[in-house]
């Protein structure tokens, strides 16, 4: 089954939070609006500060706010931001784990085309669409 991890759960919980709000929140304020841990609230945002996902704001006023605007953050960027490249399998390009039978294996590279049509399909969806208040399941992503 291929699944996200809980890290990357929490990191669309907030991402979808922070589109709906629009504001500049504190760390502790995204956590108390959000139900998710102060403790991976704080690591998540640096995460995602290092994407440019989010961006920070310093001063008395200060916290975190979307870095690019909805439409610009799909929910492959959201996942390559807290999990790495995208990769089905471990003998696709992008894996960071190398396969012990890639010599002798007869599906060496038809795995990557099956890892760049998942990649394709989760670049379709973007943050604006997941944090509207009812799914639109079978509309492409605006441009």
């Amino acid at each position: 089954m291929f699944r996200i991890n809980r890290m990357t759960d929490y990191a669309v919980v907030m991402l979808v939070d922070m589109a709906r709000k629009r504001q500049v929140r504190s760390a502790q304020q995204i956590a108390a609006d959000t139900g998710v841990p102060l403790p991976t609230v704080a690591k998540l945002l640096k995460t995602l500060a290092r994407d440019g996902l989010v961006s920070s704001v310093r001063g008395a006023g200060g916290g975190y706010a979307l870095g690019r605007e909805p439409l610009e953050i799909t929910v492959a960027d959201m996942i390559q931001a807290v999990e790495g490249p995208i990769a089905l399998t471990s003998c696709v390009d992008e894996a960071d784990d190398e396969c012990g039978i890639e010599a002798l294996c007869p599906m060496h590279g038809h795995w990557s085309q099956v890892n760049a049509a998942v990649r394709a399909a989760l670049s379709t969806v973007s943050l604006a669409q997941m944090a509207q208040d009812q799914p639109m399941f079978g509309v492409p992503a605006a441009e």
